[in-house]
């Protein structure tokens, strides 16, 4: 009996290799095409589509004697002054905004209601309503100018509000004809734009705290800071059973904000090297984010993880759920690869924070554009759903692991303190902690660590080597 459970248990074991190495060269080989979600069989998500780019129009001024001359030297047109036919006159102190062509020049478009047109720049304006910005966004659609509506933490938002762009009208003919008027304005029927006041991709990746703990060594060792890691980062002790494993297991008395600060320092110290070792992405990416508590205050960690290796390429924490922490998350995976993927498959949710950071990035550099394939709900009711179901499901059971080492904390203190224990957290989950899926072997192998044959060891070179990273970036500021 036993030992036909244990070709059984061996024989599972074989067949889970089997898939493991099938589904790698499946998800290497084929690169999924992108569907785009079309967002009409559920309303409820259509406020958090991302509208395409608007019109950037330029304002140029001109000079009205100069384009006189023009039309008649280059099409034998002779713009002269209007014969006007009725007794209906133009103050003598309007003039063309555009080309500041006297009233001679100016007709009465739409009789007493306030506009004129320019006969010789063909602009249209109010008498005492007109802009000249030397910039206007307008509406793909309708070409209509569009209004600056409201002004959030790091944009500014501009509404198309012509009802008869087409946009609009079209937007509308999908609304329940027995909707309410307080249903409808759940809907999103506008074109809308989200004018950003930060540049996300000029903020530096790379700072080091201002406050971080010495590596010199008074009391304790290096081996007691290694020690102090593998509790509580590994074994995923808090700060005080850390301080009681010491006391207990190894006869150390250290103090739980030492242990916070050895882990702030390491933190601080192993990112710069980490950060530069070749990961070897592939093209297929996934996002989320998820919920921390920061002084009993609601923050946010962004994972952006690869879908084949499980490796996490990019994070960042936040206090507010909006697009530029998204930005950042995304900069700091793509900075991965060597060369940025031309097929990048990109899976998140349907939050809108994702279309609108690519949106940006396809603004800042027209080479790193790629489309965002959103997994929207928790029931397969479309084929984008159903075909990459997987990928979302990969993300939020890393979102789950994170949560079981997170919860033992209650809460970081503040948000430097969140960013340094995610940053180590990430370190040993890429390249210390075995994985069932990688065989039980750790995602990223490092050479330097096959020399340590202990955990403590493993840190303490980790340590070293961000130390001479640390020291080989300053010398190229220098």
């Amino acid at each position: 009996m036993n030992s036909i459970i244990l070709f059984l248990f061996n024989y599972i074991h074989l067949l889970h290799e089997y898939i493991y190495h099938l589904l790698l060269f499946i998800m290497r080989t084929n690169s999924f095409r992108q569907w785009r979600h079309e967002e009409l069989h559920s309303p409820t998500y259509q406020r958090f589509k991302t509208d395409e780019l608007p019109l950037i129009k330029t304002y140029f001024k001109h000079d009205y004697r100069f384009l006189i001359n023009y039309y008649f030297y280059k099409y034998n047109d002779k713009i002269t002054p209007i014969k006007r036919r009725s007794d209906r006159t133009i103050d003598h102190n309007i003039t063309c905004p555009r080309c500041s062509a006297p009233h001679d020049y100016l007709y009465n478009n739409n009789g007493d209601k306030g506009q004129f047109l320019c006969k010789v720049c063909h602009e249209r304006f109010n008498a005492n309503s007109y802009s000249t910005k030397p910039i206007r966004l307008a509406c793909p659609h309708c070409n209509h100018t569009l209004e600056k509506i409201k002004s959030k933490k790091f944009f500014h938002i501009h509404k198309c509000r012509n009802l008869k762009c087409s946009y609009y009208l079209e937007n509308k003919k999908k609304v329940p004809k027995d909707a309410s008027h307080s249903k409808i304005s759940k809907y999103k029927l506008h074109y809308i734009y989200r004018e950003f006041t930060i540049d996300f991709f000029k903020v530096d990746l790379d700072s080091l705290p201002k406050n971080a703990s010495s590596l010199r060594f008074r009391k304790q060792s290096a081996h007691i800071m290694g020690l102090c890691l593998t509790y509580h980062v590994n074994l995923k002790l808090s700060l005080r059973e850390t301080r009681q494993a010491m006391k207990e297991i190894h006869n150390v008395n250290i103090s739980h904000t030492m242990i916070a600060n050895y882990a702030k320092t390491a933190a601080a110290v192993i990112k710069p090297f980490t950060d530069r070792i070749e990961m070897n992405p592939s093209s297929e990416l996934t996002a989320d984010e998820t919920y921390i508590k920061v002084k009993g205050i609601k923050g946010y960690v962004w994972f952006i993880a690869d879908a084949v290796k499980r490796t996490i390429l990019g994070y960042t924490i936040s206090d507010n759920r909006s697009v530029g922490p998204c930005i950042l998350a995304m900069r700091d995976a793509f900075r991965k690869y060597s060369a940025f993927p031309q097929n990048l498959t990109f899976v998140a949710d349907g939050y809108s924070a994702y279309p609108l950071a690519a949106q940006q990035f396809a603004i800042n550099n027209p080479e790193h554009s790629f489309e965002v394939t959103q997994v929207i709900g928790l029931t397969n009711d479309d084929e984008v759903s159903t075909n990459f179901r997987p990928f979302k499901q990969i993300i939020e059971r890393l979102n789950r692991t994170f949560k079981r080492s997170y919860k033992l904390t209650n809460g970081f203190h503040n948000f430097q303190d969140a960013y340094y224990g995610v940053s180590l957290w990430v370190v040993y989950y890429n390249f210390l902690r075995p994985h069932r899926h990688a065989n039980y072997k750790t995602l990223i192998a490092i050479p330097e660590l096959e020399k340590a044959d202990t955990m403590p060891a493993k840190w303490q070179l980790l340590i070293y080597y961000g130390q001479k990273t640390s020291l080989e970036l300053q010398e190229v500021k220098t």
